[in-house]
This record gives C-alpha cells, structure tokens and sequence, in this order.
C-alpha cells in the first residue's frame, strides 16, 4: 500500500486489544515498528508510509474518531453499545479480543429475590447499555454505576446483580456470580470517521479490507 496523498491515523485501545490486534495490523501492512503492547510510545510509525498508530484509552477511540484526531480507529463492541453512533461509522468486526457482556448474580440467591426483578439494583460501569437492555424488557432497575470491581457490589449488598464483561466466567465464580444471560457478544471493531471516509475513502477502504482479510484468516485458523 502506498498512500503518498494522504496522511492516515489509526487510533487503537491501550491493554489487552493493541496486543490482540497487532498481528492483524501486521498482516494488513500497518504493523507497528515497535512493539505497541510493551512500549511506552503512544505514537508508533508503521511499515507503510504516511500511515502511523496512536495508543490512547478505550473510552477515548470513538472521540478521537468524532473529532477528528483519527481517521479510524480500533475499540471494543463494548464501548460503542455506550454511545450514541454519532460522527463515526463501524466498518469491520475484528474477530479478536471476544468475550461477553453478561448479567449475573449470586449464585446462592434466592427465588424471591430472583422474582423482585423491577427493583433489582445493577451495579455496572455499563450503565446506558444496561438502562436500554431492561427499558426494551419492560423492567425498571436501578443502575449503579461504577468504573472497576464491579463484582464487589452484590459481595457489599450495594447491588442485586452486575453487568459485566466475562471471557470464562472465572472472574464470575471466584466472586459468588453466575451468569444469568448474555446481554451481548463483543470483540474489536473498526471504526471509521464519516469526514475522512468521503476525503480519504481508497486508503481507508484499502486498510479496512485488509484488515477484514486478516481477522476472517486468524479466526478461520483459529
């Protein structure tokens, strides 16, 4: 690929997706010169030129992307369900980075309790997601919302249930919680800025086939 004419900016998420992501990008043509997952850098060149990776927080790709700062941008299912939509297209599941976001709760709760779903109190740090999941059942609850442990708050009595992500369910089970239901399958999706697809559409079209091509080879192998 060769993208004399336009400078491009692939925004992808800090942790556990840049290190998951890295051989599709490699496989795409736009891997890293350096080692994303284990370097301090937030800004890494990329083996094809005018094209360059920024490393920043999860919640922050879609902004980026909104805004302008990336042309496209690389972020979990999980973050989008939170947004509006709005100033960004999804183009491409990545296939990588898969687990659940599911509800659950003790194991040892009880049938009356489990019956009591109109006042269950959710403790999640998902809680538009959670709001829209239980407002199309018909069921009001009380969203808690919080940013980490969330599977300490039915322990401390502040929740009745959590939505959380879950890959085994082992996080789940070491805290006393069993799934209840999965909410919805998420991995790495790759988002696309509305202006620059109609500025930049060859370049960008060209890198999301190429990575689509990526993750459809890994996931058949896998």
């Amino acid at each position: 690929m060769d993208f004399q004419n336009d400078r491009i900016t692939i925004a992808v998420s800090k942790g556990r997706i840049s290190q998951s992501v890295q051989p599709l990008l490699e496989a795409a043509g736009v891997g890293p010169l350096s080692d994303m997952y284990k370097s301090r850098s937030l800004v890494f060149e990329t083996h094809t030129p005018n094209v360059e990776l920024i490393v920043v927080r999860s919640t922050d790709v879609p902004t980026y992307v909104r805004q302008g700062g990336a042309d496209l941008g690389i972020v979990g299912k999980d973050v989008l369900l939170e947004l509006d939509g709005e100033g960004y297209y999804e183009l491409v599941d990545l296939c990588v980075s898969r687990c659940e976001l599911v509800l659950a709760e003790k194991q040892n709760m009880d049938e009356r309790s489990q019956n009591a779903e109109r006042k269950a109190r959710i403790a999640t740090k998902y809680a538009n997601t959670t709001r829209r999941h239980f407002a199309r059942k018909g069921v009001y609850v009380e969203v808690i919302k919080l940013y980490s442990s969330v599977e300490l708050a039915p322990l401390c009595d502040m929740a009745d249930r959590v939505v959380d992500l879950s890959q085994s369910g082992e996080t789940l089970r070491s805290n006393g919680l069993k799934k209840v239901e999965t909410i919805a399958s998420i991995s790495a999706r790759l988002i696309a800025n509305k202006a620059s697809m109609r500025l930049k559409e060859t370049a960008l079209k060209s890198i999301a086939r190429n990575l689509e091509s990526a993750a459809k080879e890994q996931f058949s192998g896998a």
